[in-house]
């Protein structure tokens, strides 16, 4: 009996196999015809492009200003802050493209200045530079289509760290260092002006001001309070200038340099030399560097110097306007 009730199983069991091995080939032989059929379909389908051509354009246009941008950044004078400059230029794309408008951290001034010479060469993009102050060096920059960058963007907002440091003066770094003590980047933080005995005022990103104003209790051993304030609030000393007058035979950076310091050509070639000269924040070894409008040169010790107009004379000489800052 259990023999009997052994083969009959077998047997069931060979039943099985056989009828779903009959399924599974005639599925496979449906699919197969399925996909046949689909694909002598897809034949019959009409050559045309997936993209449309506003998708084609953006793209062209990304590809020609990557190629743009590599033949922009030769001019970037410092070579330290290339990367940096292509990144913004990128951005700039991006937001142009995008028809939105985009943010940078704060910069330095030569990353800021490098930045917007070499996007002002873009038609269709703007740039804005923001630091909080006229007179502000490290900055941020919005950049967007022209179009949509209208205006100033809200971007920078300012604190006041207040507390009685008559007997305990601090510096900038160690305001600066009560900031980053909190665990933010350097990025995010602006110009710190020092306002004596009461504290400082210092630009940061706006979305940092609730953490900064509950985080900052301290700086050194002085217990502090850390309070918003509007902008038009902050206080801060114009920069003595005067103004000077050169004519030169060249733009040549010793030529131009010797002028606005009162100092001999051949001094100022040995201070070039020595790396005590930076033009924009950036040391210079060439005494034979050209310098042109805008261009801040400073001198270790010494101050610095702005590059004004500069006109032709009718001798071919250069009539340069200096601003040397007191």
């Amino acid at each position: 009996m259990s023999a009997l009730r052994t083969s009959a199983m077998a047997a069931h069991s060979l039943a099985a196999h056989a009828f779903l091995r009959s399924e599974v080939l005639s599925l496979h032989c449906i699919r197969s015809v399925h996909i046949k059929n689909c694909l002598s379909s897809f034949r019959t389908l009409p050559l045309t492009s997936p993209f449309t051509s506003s998708a084609l354009d953006i793209c062209h246009s990304a590809q020609a200003v990557k190629g743009d941008v590599d033949v922009y950044l030769k001019g970037v004078g410092d070579k330290d802050t290339i990367e940096d400059v292509k990144r913004i230029v990128e951005m700039a794309n991006r937001a142009s493209l995008r028809r939105e408008v985009l943010h940078t951290d704060f910069l330095t001034p030569r990353v800021v200045k490098e930045s917007m010479l070499v996007l002002e060469k873009f038609a269709d993009v703007k740039i804005i530079a923001q630091g909080g102050y006229p007179e502000a060096e490290r900055c941020r920059l919005s950049v967007g289509h022209s179009e949509v960058l209208t205006s100033d963007p809200d971007i920078v907002a300012a604190l006041s760290i207040s507390g009685n440091f008559s007997f305990e003066p601090c510096s900038h770094g160690d305001f600066l260092g009560a900031i980053l003590g909190t665990g933010i980047v350097r990025d995010k933080v602006g110009d710190i002006i020092l306002q004596g005995e009461k504290g400082a005022h210092i630009l940061v990103v706006p979305e940092l001001v609730d953490f900064l104003k509950s985080a900052v209790d301290k700086v050194r051993n002085v217990s502090v309070t850390c309070e918003k304030i509007p902008l038009l609030a902050l206080e801060y000393q114009p920069p003595r200038t005067k103004s000077l007058k050169a004519v030169e035979a060249s733009l040549r950076l010793d030529a131009i340099a010797s002028a606005g310091y009162k100092i001999s050509r051949s001094k100022m070639a040995t201070l070039i030399s020595n790396g005590d000269v930076r033009v924009n924040w950036t040391n210079v070894m060439k005494s034979n560097t050209t310098v042109r409008t805008g261009d801040i040169i400073s001198v270790s010790g010494k101050g610095r110097l702005k590059i004004g107009e500069i006109h032709s004379t009718r001798k071919g000489k250069f009539a340069v306007e200096l601003i040397r800052y007191l």
